[in-house]
């Protein structure tokens, strides 16, 4: 095995999704805020959070926090304004 099957190629395109749209990107760290204006959300209005298995709750990011993005990663937005209704 050669060292280079070892090595994750950076700049090799990553598909993930955003409510329910998939995506590709080399950027492979973006923020939240760049995540939600890629599907059309204002970053004002929606907060970007991740499907995770084996959690219960998903898990939310902040508009500034960095997305460390993965191959087949699940995101969707959540509207402020339904999220403080409750």
């Amino acid at each position: 095995m050669s060292h280079s099957d070892n090595v994750i190629d950076i700049h090799r395109p990553v598909e993930f999704s955003i409510d329910g749209r998939t995506f590709e990107t080399t950027s492979r760290r973006q923020s939240a805020a760049d995540l939600l204006r890629l599907v059309g959300r204002d970053p004002d209005d929606y907060e970007l959070a991740e499907l995770r298995v084996r959690r219960l709750r998903p898990v939310t990011y902040g508009r500034r926090e960095t997305v460390h993005i993965r191959r087949g990663m699940c995101f969707f937005s959540i509207s402020k304004q339904a999220r403080s209704a409750r």
